[in-house]
């Protein structure tokens, strides 16, 4: 719920007969300004009139006692707000140390000084930053050197870090843009000026979920917080209020869920979701909403941190070591088979699997899995995701919701059971025989293209021996070393030796047949060390060789191609023959069997 929304010049914000102070939650994002933000900000305060601008920032009030000190969390544009009290300890800095201030200069400086303290509590900063890389240590620091604090030690190598290059920087900017001037202290009274004028709406909030709902509306310059930034400062909060002292063991104990999960916030925002979504028969008595979604996270997160702070920290350790080996970030000690699987999955876009996964990894014992079950089930998920992901069927809306009744109808089974359970439950979500079929005949390419390069690669790995293995998979950069090749040219200018080649010439048929044949699977194939055979004739496609004599056209030893490099020509009848021989092994490899004895 928004408490209020105003707009304020910086004067009244931080005005000196309040006392108001800006926290950063200790473990926020550290400050990551830099000289390109510094100059951008002081630019624009110099280049407009009075009142500009500034943006917006988000502020979590809980406070109680209207005489106490006002706390206000701000949880957005805390980038800003310490950047604008760094430019103004800056000012301080350079105002204090003019000569002959009259008396009216003397007060505007005081009144300075308790915008970067509180006026009836002078050792206490208006902001308080976050701990991260000393950041709130340094900006003291930086209090202290220019004489606003008083005892306050600096940190080694502070001068190396953001808050001292900032003031370092804002310094230089102030006494250039000082140099030339007659009147240097009505000229910094100037720029004082801007900064008192210039405007930021604060929007306060009654809680961490509110303020997260709005981050999706507000387009700050700043990086927004994500969902896991206020599940991370809400769990830290809760930790340490329950354990004083302890905040660096406890943000150390959180960092090993992040760790576990990697880098990219799509996973992590994943995870957490899945997590309720798997678990939610034993989590609904807590917090009950019908499916985990990224609106609804921090609701669902703040509760279950209510509840049991220590107990939920210790629970997403755990299981983010499950996820991080479902998710094959981690390969599982002499488990190569299982490792394995898990990659495929992923490969084949399986993720809405994981919440199930995950309740199979957790409650292994209890529901007496062996890791045949885990392998058996892996198997049939891959089939689930190759038929479903070809055919876009069952719809994506409804997988979460089918892998959720399966995770709770389940839990009262054991051993083979589970397996046979999840299969058969599966099976009937699943697309038939037929659906199936048709779609691996028609345009795959077009219509799925990592369902395509999947069972190409599949195939083609089933092929393989020791002597013969090759990566398909192996990257180069961001781009796949071995790329999908379509035989018959996908563009849209066809050259006059495929038109000759395939139509008789006829340029109008070759365009039809283009349109109808060339994304199906007898018309692809694999080529390797990126190489791009596009629109060369058939005969160069097959023999071509690249600059260092490596063979990247079709004679380059792989299964798919064998049947290439013996045509002399290529035929829309020839596509349509390979295509039924292709389909017909990918739906051999991929059925959806019943188990009947998993574990013997």
């Amino acid at each position: 719920m928004i408490k209020s929304v105003y707009n304020y010049p910086v004067s009244t914000l931080l005005d000196i007969e309040s006392g108001v102070v800006y926290a950063i939650p200790r473990y926020q994002r550290e400050y990551t300004w830099s000289r390109v933000q510094w100059d951008a900000l002081l630019d624009d305060l110099l280049d407009n009139e009075l009142h500009y601008f500034l943006g917006s920032i988000i502020c979590i009030n809980q406070s109680q006692d209207a005489l106490a000190v006002q706390e206000l969390e701000l949880v957005d544009g805390q980038q800003r707000m310490t950047t604008i009290s760094i430019l103004l300890a800056a000012i301080y800095d350079v105002f204090s140390k003019q000569p002959n201030l009259v008396m009216d200069q003397q007060m505007e400086l005081y009144n300075l000084r308790h915008k970067l303290i509180l006026k009836k509590m002078p050792n206490q900063p208006r902001l308080i930053p976050q701990v991260q890389n000393n950041n709130q240590q340094d900006y003291f620091s930086v209090l202290g050197q220019i004489g606003v604090l008083q005892d306050i030690e600096t940190v080694a190598n502070a001068g190396n870090r953001r808050v001292f290059k900032a003031f370092r920087h804002f310094l230089s900017r102030i006494n250039l843009y000082l140099e030339h001037s007659d009147d240097p202290i009505t000229r910094l009274q100037g720029l004082l000026e801007k900064v008192n004028t210039a405007t930021l709406v604060k929007i306060e909030v009654a809680s961490t979920s509110d303020a997260y709902t709005l981050f999706e509306s507000l387009n700050n310059r700043g990086v927004p917080l994500t969902a896991i930034d206020l599940i991370k400062n809400k769990l830290l909060a809760v930790l340490e209020s329950q354990d004083k002292g302890s905040i660096d063991k406890q943000y150390n104990r959180w960092k090993k869920v992040i760790d576990a999960l990697g880098d990219d916030y799509a996973v992590q925002e994943r995870f957490f979701r899945q997590y309720y979504n798997a678990f939610k028969p034993s989590l609904k008595q807590i917090v009950s909403v019908p499916v985990a979604t990224k609106s609804n996270l921090i609701k669902i997160y703040e509760k279950l941190i209510a509840r049991d702070a220590e107990g939920f920290l210790q629970t997403m350790i755990r299981m983010s070591e499950h996820y991080a080996q479902i998710v094959s970030y981690r390969a599982v000690p002499d488990q190569s088979k299982l490792s394995s699987l898990l990659l495929s999955l992923d490969r084949i876009q399986g993720t809405p699997a994981y919440l199930l996964l995950m309740v199979l990894f957790e409650c292994k014992t209890d529901l007496k899995l062996q890791e045949v079950h885990l392998e058996q089930t892996v198997e049939f998920l891959i089939s689930y995701f190759v038929r479903r992901n070809a055919t876009d069927l069952p719809p994506t809306r409804d997988l979460t919701r089918i892998f959720m009744d399966v995770v709770e109808s389940m839990m009262m089974l054991e051993g083979d059971e589970v397996v046979r359970h999840i299969q058969t439950r599966l099976k009937t979500e699943s697309a038939s025989d037929e659906q199936f079929e048709k779609s691996l005949k028609g345009p795959i390419y077009e219509d799925n293209k990592a369902v395509c390069r999947f069972v190409l690669c599949a195939l083609e790995e089933s092929r393989m021996t020791r002597e013969t293995q090759v990566n398909l998979w192996a990257l180069k950069g961001k781009q796949y070393v071995w790329t999908i090749e379509h035989i018959f040219p996908q563009g849209d200018n066809i050259p006059t030796s495929w038109v000759k080649m395939i139509a008789n010439g006829d340029a109008e048929l070759a365009e039809e047949y283009r349109q109808s044949y060339v994304h199906c699977l007898g018309n692809l194939t694999i080529s390797g060390y990126n190489s791009t055979l596009g629109n060369k004739s058939f005969e160069d496609k097959k023999n071509r060789m690249d600059s260092q004599g490596r063979k990247v056209g079709y004679n380059n030893g792989l299964y798919l191609n064998e049947s290439l490099i013996i045509q002399d020509s290529w035929s829309v009848r020839q596509i349509e023959v390979r295509t039924s021989q292709l389909v017909t092994e990918v739906m051999e490899k991929y059925p959806l069997t019943i188990s009947t004895t998993v574990a013997q």
